[in-house]
């Protein structure tokens, strides 16, 4: 039997399916794909209706099936196990479309606050009005040890990666009013996570609108008493009461500085007007 028309040499059929020679040599040793007709000396010729189904192999292998998974197909082909396979790969892609969207807006969230933050000034305290917020809290942290805390961060953590609500929000802390006025400054009380678009379904927490005292701390937690101590006085200054909570969140972070003397915290202080 001679080569004609309808037959494709191993070269060119592998050019066809823009594959190289030796994975359709690999593909036929193993029985996965092998050419339609070979003549006396060993000569491979591909049939073009065998693009199609190269161009399935091609899409499941890039879609992760394994070549022996492949082959049970192969070997046992039909209408129903084909619809079963297409079915289950595009409830993968689904499942994947959705897990790269969610990761795309935390990276645009990410994006936005650093952009914001390369304009603020660390040194200036200022009082603002701060919208309500909804936050996704930890269990209570209040006066346990580093032990039990690293348990509860690690928690948090999976927390937000099973239910889905990674924001892409620094995670902040709560302390509250009788900690902070016992001079308790790191003595928090949750940590939490902004939720700008809370799911159903989850306990949340709602901070209370209103007036804050904002100033930001240069350097870690160890020294976080001085600009505690800064923001107090300027809240005697503008006659300020401290409310229930006090928020503190990551501007800069070990994410992008490497030392602890230039991480950046920004300390949100809850305050009501004093009555004169």
């Amino acid at each position: 039997m001679k080569k004609n028309g309808k037959y494709l040499t191993t070269g060119e059929f592998a050019k066809l399916c823009k594959v190289n020679k030796q994975t359709l040599l690999y593909y036929d040793q193993i029985g996965l794909f092998s050419p339609e007709y070979k003549n006396k000396k060993g000569y491979r010729y591909y049939s073009i209706r065998q693009i199609e189904l190269f161009s399935v192999i091609d899409l499941l292998k890039d879609l992760g099936m394994s070549l022996s998974d492949i082959q049970q197909y192969t070997q046992n082909k039909s209408p129903e196990s084909f619809l079963s396979i297409m079915y289950q790969k595009k409830a993968e892609i689904e499942k994947k479309r959705q897990e790269i969207e969610i990761k795309e807006k935390i990276i645009d969230t990410k994006i936005t606050l650093m952009e914001e933050a390369l304009h603020l000034d660390f040194h200036q305290v200022k009082l603002e009005q701060l919208p309500e917020a909804t936050l996704y809290l930890s269990r209570n942290i209040e006066n346990i040890n580093n032990e039990e805390f690293v348990e509860v961060f690690s928690d948090f953590i999976n927390e937000l990666d099973v239910l889905q609500l990674d924001t892409g929000y620094p995670i902040g802390v709560i302390t509250k009013r009788e900690q902070v006025l016992k001079g308790e400054f790191t003595n928090y009380s949750y940590l939490y996570i902004e939720q700008p678009n809370p799911k159903e379904g989850h306990l949340y927490f709602k901070s209370v609108k209103g007036e804050f005292l904002s100033g930001y701390h240069i350097g870690d937690e160890k020294t976080i008493h001085k600009t505690y101590k800064r923001l107090f006085l300027e809240m005697d200054r503008l006659n300020l009461a401290l409310g229930d909570y006090v928020f503190e969140e990551y501007i800069y972070d070990t994410v992008v500085m490497n030392h602890k003397e230039h991480y950046v915290t920004k300390i949100m202080i809850q305050v009501n007007q004093i009555k004169s």
